[in-house]
């Protein structure tokens, strides 16, 4: 292979890569969008048609190795393997029951790199193949563009620089987005909606995103601490890098792209895999009600005790709630808890682990066992096979990790290759085990949960928690309505809502700011198949609005966005899986709104409607405890009028008569 310095030859790459010939073109199933790959004067690159409009084009593909050799130049395509998949599959728990896997797909092969790519009707992916003659090769960084052909886009993006991706979406002109994390959600001046993000990253770094001269975006990888962005030793394919394209701002969500580009189910037996509700010795920590960490001078302080732990265990067996999360009932809480290391089976001593998961068995409930690595993987995995081996004899299904500190083993990020490995781990190791994981401060997901469906939820978001104690007094109202569009493409979010009790005795500043029906509705517009009930039991204790939680399932057969505009409003409709009713929630940012919905989504017949609104006088600010109840008999002829209060909802139950 030649040595080349790109920066020396950006320019004549930039101009070498003219749209490719009709014979290297991939078009999707209904033959609206069409992928070229090609390497005109040797430099392999892509473009891509929507409806006879070409939307990204001249977009290099390749990598620079460690020593400056580049895989995607001097190069020309040898061969092309074609292929047509059309076939439906059946996911373990999700948004949809049924997905459709309907695509065209081609292996471009070239000397030293080949190129795969599968287009669907909205959306395509790419992923890269090393072939074996390369042998084991160590990359400095990844070539790939995507060079939009308008430069007047907006997009919502979040910043690479905040730990766990935690933070607000930014919403920019295209060209004023710097290093951003994916997915990237471009509101095209086209009228279009595009997702940029990836699949099935597994062994390989975590992609973000840079501007580049000329308009496009340029691939980056989250590096080793040596400076290497990844080894590819027995892995030979990259993750797939992905765009959805939509003339619907719902039909992001709808997308069922990402998870078809990733493997089949891996576990054989998923029985005991279960969507369910959880709540939790959680929010009163957060709120400093109670503390993690058991001292033996304040024991009265401490938050995970036995009698305490029995009184959730016994709301959620008579309130159809099928877990109860617990944190700070192992050892290793005190002092400076990021440098301790945990022990994941001693508990505090005014913790009776044997009677609780004994108690929770009698009662039906399932433990959420609260393990925080610090992410200290190493002492993680000294302990994990006994560890979930006593949970499972307990007949205990899951394990809520944390990973909180900057650096894998001191040493790597989150996102980088160590990282990503050192944390699918703990996945592969927990369904030995047959354990599933609530993943918190992950990488971002990317689809492997079809794959390994035991990775059942994540945080990799700034979730409610922040309401709790944040500087700027929580969540903004707009946050919730942004959410899904940007880290909702990623998969299932552990938001953690269900606040019913809006005081904040510790930090009177803050405060969830949101009115109860949004808290409900939020049940629906953000998905996860674990939903927690965040609050205190005694909060919900003879509240109507609590019938809500309740009833509304977290597993769905299909999932309809009915209108949205990202960073204003959202509605999204669901029907339970397996069932016949049907879930509806609507919600605002911080101004009030009147909207209409369609009840189309519903089959013919006679529904009825029990509606949790806004009241009249509710507000965010002011009164977000104020909520009104009604049913109401409608069809799918029928458009009802919505009112939803400053950072507001509505979230309905539609029950077939």
């Amino acid at each position: 292979m030649k040595k080349t310095i790109i920066s020396a030859a950006i320019v004549a790459i930039i101009n070498a890569c003219a749209p490719a010939p009709a014979g290297n073109t991939v078009t999707s199933p209904d033959g609206s969008l069409k992928v070229t790959v090609d390497a005109p004067d040797g430099v392999l690159c892509y473009n891509v048609i929507k409806d006879n409009d070409t939307i990204i084009s001249n977009s290099r593909l390749g990598f620079e190795l460690m020593g400056g050799n580049i895989l995607g130049i001097h190069t020309e395509v040898l061969s092309i393997d074609r292929s047509k998949v059309d076939e439906d599959w059946e996911t373990v728990w999700g948004e949809q029951r049924i997905i459709n896997d309907n695509h065209n797909g081609a292996v471009y092969h070239t000397a030293w790199l080949d190129v795969e790519v599968r287009v669907f009707d909205d959306g395509f992916g790419f992923r890269y193949i090393f072939p074996e003659n390369l042998g084991n090769i160590a990359i400095r960084d990844e070539l790939t563009e995507f060079r939009f052909t308008r430069d007047d886009h907006q997009a919502w993006w979040l910043p690479e620089d905040v730990p766990y991706y935690e933070s607000y979406a930014n919403h920019t002109a295209f060209k004023d987005i710097t290093c951003a994390h994916t997915p990237l959600t471009i509101e095209g001046s086209d009228g279009r909606f595009y997702s940029i993000h990836e699949a099935a990253v597994l062994d390989f770094a975590k992609m973000n995103l840079v501007p580049e001269s000329g308009g496009a975006l340029k691939a980056t990888l989250v590096p080793w601490s040596d400076g290497t962005a990844v080894y590819v030793g027995e892995t030979r394919v990259s993750p797939w890098r992905t765009v959805i394209v939509s003339d619907r701002t719902g039909g992001l969500i709808e997308s069922r792209l990402m998870l078809n580009l990733n493997e089949p189910c891996k576990i054989e037996d998923t029985s005991w895999i279960r969507p369910g509700k959880y709540i939790g010795i959680w929010w009163i920590l957060h709120k400093f009600l109670y503390t993690w960490a058991y001292e033996p001078e304040n024991p009265e302080g401490h938050g995970a005790t036995t009698e305490r732990t029995m009184r959730y265990i016994d709301f959620a067996a008579d309130n159809n709630i099928q877990g109860v999360l617990v944190e700070g009932w192992n050892l290793g809480w005190n002092g400076d808890w990021t440098k301790n290391l945990f022990s994941f089976t001693e508990a505090y001593p005014d913790y009776d682990f044997d009677a609780i998961m004994k108690y929770a068995a009698s009662k039906g409930v399932q433990m959420i066992i609260h393990n925080e690595t610090a992410a200290n993987i190493d002492n993680y995995f000294a302990q994990i096979d006994s560890a979930y081996a006593m949970y499972q004899r307990y007949g205990m299904h899951y394990v809520k990790t944390g990973n909180v500190n900057l650096l894998i083993d001191g040493k790597e990020a989150h996102d980088g290759q160590y990282g990503v490995n050192r944390l699918h781990e703990i996945v592969e190791k927990a369904a030995q085990y047959q354990i599933c994981i609530d993943e918190h401060e992950p990488c971002i997901p990317s689809g492997v949960c079809r794959t390994w469906p035991n990775l059942m939820t994540g945080e990799a978001i700034r979730g409610q928690e922040h309401d709790a104690w944040e500087v700027d007094g929580g969540n903004k109202p707009e946050h919730q309505t942004v959410a899904p569009f940007i880290r909702g493409l990623a998969g299932p979010m552990d938001y953690t809502f269900g606040t019913f009790d809006f005081s904040n005795p510790a930090n009177p500043q803050c405060r969830t700011r949101t009115t109860i029906a949004k808290q409900l509705a939020e049940y629906v517009v953000i998905y996860s198949p674990l939903q927690m009930a965040n609050d205190d039991p005694a909060a919900y204790e003879g509240v109507k609005a609590f019938d809500f939680i309740r009833d509304v399932p977290t597993d769905w057969e299909q999932t309809r966005v009915i209108d949205a505009v990202i960073g204003d409003y959202i509605i999204t409709a669901r029907q339970e899986r397996g069932g016949s009713d049907w879930f509806l929630g609507a919600i605002t940012d911080e101004n009030a709104r009147e909207l209409s919905v369609p009840l189309s989504f519903l089959p013919k017949g006679k529904w009825l409607a029990q509606i949790y609104s806004d009241a009249a006088d509710a507000s965010y600010e002011t009164n977000p405890t104020a909520v009104d109840y009604t049913e109401k008999e409608v069809s799918a002829k029928d458009v009802l009028d919505l009112k939803l209060a400053t950072s507001g909802g509505t979230a309905i139950r539609f029950i077939k008569k």
